[in-house]
């Protein structure tokens, strides 16, 4: 078996180090190379020739952002983002995201143990290694006009319930920014460290028709709103009466992931039934596939991400294998297939 080869970019030794003796536990994953900074890296590129690369954002010389566009211009490769949990570090990932980086992840620290970095690193390089990297396009001005509203004033009951993993930050974007300001209310799941949420949400409050924030618990799923799942909880949702809330709450792993699309989606089925619009992108594992057919059987209507435009087809592939999609649709066709759903 071949394996997936890795370069280890990040200004911090003791990071370097602890990252070559995680990995060195996984059989199938070796690191063939270290560097301190991106003009190193770009030599160990060309002579080592790596599968995947995880690359630190603030380090001195250059940054990462700009270390991976030139990147993505001249040599694209799968690359993970490991960054610390400040509120400038999250903002840089996201624009790397936007970059081209295929996963973000923290640094290890108070948020969570070597050990459970090191699993999660390792899941991370083996998603990204089956990446076939695209170099990102900036979409036209008319591909970003959200789609017309047919009145949904009569749909104001419905619920639309988005799971996303590797590469969904911007397959979200593309998807919400399509949606009109009066959509029902919106709840989503991207698989995300702590921390990251809140600045992905605010990023995508600035770029769609209506209000996007990091859910906290108790808040009400609303009309023109969509509720983020915070990194390292799971959301779920509830209703009292006529209205639909979340609660956001701790609890183990699901398809080794928190939050995951299982909860949600199984909440959804149970309190939303055939009000509900699931939608499932682009993501590795099968996060979401038992809980789109909760949402199926309950009556609800939902749409998986077609194989060509995911980036990793991972997550939709399970759920159409599990019976619980209705409609197969490439990426810039999902919005108008919600709307025509509601």
């Amino acid at each position: 078996m071949n394996k997936i080869r890795v370069l280890i970019v990040d200004d911090s030794a003791v990071v370097r180090k602890v990252f070559r003796e995680e990995l060195a536990k996984e059989p199938d994953i070796e690191v063939v190379g270290a560097a301190p900074d991106p003009y190193v890296a770009r030599d160990q590129i060309v002579a080592l020739k790596p599968d995947v690369i995880t690359l630190d954002i603030e380090m001195p010389r250059m940054d990462g952002v700009t270390f991976l566009r030139k990147l993505m211009k001249h040599f694209p490769l799968p690359v993970i983002i490991v960054s610390s949990l400040t509120q400038s570090g999250s903002a840089m990932a996201l624009e790397a995201m936007e970059s081209g980086a295929v996963e973000v992840m923290a640094k290890p620290g108070a948020a969570y143990s070597v050990g459970e970095m090191g699993a999660q690193l390792a899941d991370k390089i083996r998603a990204a290694s089956r990446v076939n990297v695209r170099v990102p396009r900036k979409r036209s001005s008319a591909e970003s006009t959200p789609l017309a509203c047919r009145s949904l004033t009569a749909s104001t009951n419905k619920i639309i319930a988005i799971g996303a993993s590797t590469g969904g930050t911007e397959a979200l974007k593309d998807v919400l920014t399509l949606l009109p300001a009066d959509t029902p209310g919106i709840v989503i799941v991207q698989h995300m460290p702590a921390n990251f949420t809140k600045s992905f949400a605010e990023r995508l409050n600035g770029l769609c028709a209506f209000r996007v924030k990091e859910a906290e618990d108790g808040d009400s799923i609303l009309p023109g709103q969509a509720l983020l799942a915070p990194g390292n909880l799971h959301m779920v949702m509830r209703r009292s009466g006529a209205r639909y809330y979340v609660n956001v709450k701790n609890g183990p792993l699901v398809c080794h992931q928190r939050p995951a699309v299982d909860v949600l989606f199984n909440s959804v089925a149970a309190f939303a039934g055939a009000n509900a619009v699931g939608v499932i992108l682009t993501g590795m594992g099968k996060d979401g596939a038992q809980g789109m057919l909760k949402m199926k059987e309950a009556g609800a209507k939902n749409i998986a991400q077609d194989e060509k435009s995911c980036v990793v087809f991972g997550m939709p592939k399970e759920a159409i294998a599990s019976g619980g999609v209705d409609r197969i649709e490439p990426l810039p066709h999902i919005a108008q297939t919600i709307l025509d759903f509601l």
